[in-house]
């Protein structure tokens, strides 16, 4: 199984990538946007097609108090919008403080704030497909 991860941002969608044996994540790009969900989600079906991804998991950013606030309510929004588009399965994946490890991990890294703008959602993406992959990976270990 092959998983694509995707840091929906106001201007950026941060976009991950599993390898075919759906345990590893790492970064792949980030697309800019305005704000156009229609011209990005068209961006997203390219990757899906090109890197032949079986399932998306998309990050949920929920209030650190649990509730569904904005900007969860514009991931769920584009979840609808990319099933319907790419008929393959949405994940929700609670991505709380995802962008703050990220940031953490380049700064650790003595990555430049210059650099670091640059990747940060990208890598955001990549935590929180890996997320997911070590959760399923959990999950199945339990069934056996």
């Amino acid at each position: 199984m092959k998983y694509l991860g995707l840091d929906l941002g106001s201007r950026t969608l941060g976009v991950a990538l599993s390898d075919k044996t759906g345990l590893i994540a790492s970064s792949y790009t980030i697309l800019r946007h305005q704000g156009d969900y229609t011209a990005l989600v068209s961006e997203v079906e390219k990757i899906v097609h090109e890197c032949k991804i079986d399932e998306i998991v998309l990050g949920y950013p929920k209030n650190m108090n649990n509730t569904i606030g904005e900007k969860a309510r514009l991931s769920e929004k584009f979840k609808k919008m990319l099933e319907d588009v790419t008929c393959k399965k949405v994940h929700l994946m609670d991505e709380r403080l995802t962008t703050k490890q990220a940031q953490d991990i380049l700064i650790l890294n003595d990555t430049s704030r210059k650099k670091r703008k640059k990747v940060i959602d990208s890598l955001a993406a990549t935590i929180i497909l890996q997320s997911y992959l070590d959760k399923k990976e959990i999950e199945n270990n339990g069934k056996k």
